[in-house]
């Protein structure tokens, strides 16, 4: 479905992504991990053209992704982003927020989207929401409506870009669980994550960017478990402590 080959990002003469070769099949869900500002929010931003590239291609579903190309706003359509800041409107109502693209957009028919909308947001837990403004929302709550949104639009595939990495400890199993949800679902997904339990349980297969290189791609039992490069293992060092032993004086 989406094939990435030999990506380059520049920026200010720096390589941002340099030479990113991947595959997503439909109805995966990969898992990006690495350590901040390598350059796993930037690949997502290429992917939607949100960001140009200096070198290699991205191709969904065989047409080339590309700032600027005349299909891109078809293309944008097919790919659903949940951003880590929500990017709600603060002047619309959930259920508007919901609405807008799908309606102005894709030009649908606004009681049949309304009525989608609120299976939707039944289904995350916030049916009861439909008329609060951002606001008056928690950022879980806000997060969880940002996923419903993207879902909306029927993308070919959704990216989430740490969309935990702003919210509260008891606020990231929410929208944790919503994504485990549309996994089982069989959506195909591309989750940037710090969360590793988390990647653990919902990847298909982990792809471990260091210095905007894919250093190490595997299943995640086998990369949380035996990762091959030493890179990796000191990245995965960071999540594990050893117990102390206190001794009494």
């Amino acid at each position: 479905m989406l094939k990435i080959e030999n990506l380059t990002k520049e920026y200010e003469g720096q390589k941002i992504l340099d030479g990113i070769h991947l595959e997503v099949k439909k109805g995966d869900v990969l898992v990006v991990v690495g350590p901040s500002g390598c350059g796993k929010s930037t690949l997502l931003r290429c992917i939607n053209a949100l960001e140009p590239i200096q070198g290699g291609t991205i191709k969904l579903q065989g047409m080339d992704i590309r700032k600027g190309s005349k299909n891109i706003t078809t293309l944008r359509q097919k790919i659903g982003m949940v951003f880590q800041s929500y990017e709600l409107f603060p002047h619309l109502t959930v259920i508007d927020n919901i609405t807008l693209a799908p309606v102005k957009v894709q030009k649908r028919d606004k009681a049949e989207v309304r009525k989608e909308a609120m299976e939707l947001l039944a289904r995350v837990g916030l049916a009861d929401k439909a008329k609060s403004y951002p606001r008056q929302l928690s950022g879980g709550q806000k997060q969880r409506v940002a996923i419903v949104r993207a879902l909306c639009m029927h993308p070919e595939i959704l990216l989430f870009d740490e969309v935990t990495a702003a919210l509260d400890p008891e606020m990231v199993r929410e929208v944790l669980d919503v994504m485990l949800d549309l996994a089982k679902q069989g959506k195909t997904m591309l989750i940037v994550t710090h969360e590793m339990q988390f990647a653990k349980a919902v990847a298909d297969k982990v792809i471990f960017i260091d210095q905007g290189k894919i250093v190490e791609e595997a299943a995640p039992e086998e990369f949380f478990e035996h990762p091959k490069t030493e890179r990796a293992k000191q990245f995965l060092n960071v999540f594990t402590f050893e117990h102390v032993e206190h001794h009494e004086e």
